[in-house]
């Protein structure tokens, strides 16, 4: 079998990024370990280990990774989070602070919402349908 395990996303600072991604979004931190020069390997998931492709939380390092971050996509949206409770985990990231920039609305394909993580990025939050 074959999948996608990981996904670089790269941040302004692991701990805010930690925060923003276990508190407002409820992923769960899989990893946090030191690395050498002061790095660090950071890595939350949205769901049980092994259930979906984690995030790994890069600290930009220079000009140009730091240039990169809250647009990694050019403004498109990159990021596709799943639930199976649109409702319920919309309340939970609106009372947690998430922005939206748009009303939920229903298309053939499921629920969704743009919002936007607290670089910018923009991610679906979608209730597949069927």
């Amino acid at each position: 079998m074959r999948r996608i395990a990981l996904v670089t996303l790269v941040v302004d600072d692991y701990d805010e990024a930690i925060r923003f991604y276990t508190e407002a979004l409820g992923f769960r931190l899989a990893e946090d370990a030191l690395r050498p020069g002061g790095s660090r390997w950071v890595v939350v998931e949205p769901g049980a280990p092994g259930a979906g492709t984690g995030l790994v939380l890069a600290r930009a390092d220079g000009a140009a990774q730091s240039a990169r971050v809250g647009d990694q996509t050019g403004g498109r949206v990159g990021f596709f989070l799943h639930t199976d409770d649109f409702a319920r985990d919309h309340a939970r990231m609106t009372a947690a602070g998430v922005t939206f920039l748009e009303e939920p609305r229903h298309e053939p394909y499921g629920t969704v919402a743009v919002f936007q993580d607290l670089y910018g990025n923009r991610w679906d939050l979608l209730q597949p349908a069927g």
